[in-house]
């Protein structure tokens, strides 16, 4: 295996323990811990509404872990952070992607168990989401990748995606 292959397949890694362990956490652990016993038997044909969400969340999730590693270099772990500005993929449409995946993942899931408790804890971490950007993530980027990122932060929203503008 070449020296870049075996460097992105450590990254890859370094992103499944991070994944399992935060991600992993307050998607599937913390939902367990709120739905009362036995939830899981009274998913109804609306329930299923939520799968779609829970889908497209895990499938941006992992293309922005896959970008993180492969053109990053790094993980969404902030101890391990891309050592290069990833600008490609989901983060073509809106800064904060992966958020968002895991937002719609747990909202597909609230959605699927019919559950205000999981509403509400989407809630609250859509605002945990937001305080972590605004207070450490975005000032930590502009540090490391000053004009760049400015350049950036001009182009592409924060939370809602749109379409990228073409550049002239």
């Amino acid at each position: 295996m070449s020296q870049m292959g075996s460097r992105s397949s450590g990254v890859l890694a370094r992103s499944l323990v991070f994944t399992v362990l935060v991600p992993g956490t307050v998607t599937v652990v913390a939902p367990y811990l709120l739905l009362p016993r036995g939830a899981g038997l009274a998913i109804g044909p609306a329930g299923l509404w939520g799968v779609p969400l829970i889908a497209l969340g895990m499938g941006c999730y992992f293309w922005c872990v896959w970008d993180f590693a492969l053109r990053g270099g790094g993980t969404p772990a902030p101890i391990d952070a891309p050592k290069r500005l990833v600008v490609t993929g989901p983060y073509r449409y809106v800064r904060n992607p992966m958020y968002l995946g895991v937002e719609s993942l747990v909202v597909g899931e609230a959605i699927l168990f019919s559950s205000w408790r999981l509403l509400e804890y989407a809630g609250l971490l859509a605002v945990c989401f937001h305080l972590f950007v605004v207070l450490y993530e975005e000032r930590t980027l502009r540090k490391k990748f000053g004009m760049a990122y400015d350049g950036y932060c001009r182009t592409v929203s924060r939370w809602v995606p749109k379409r990228p503008s073409r550049q002239t």
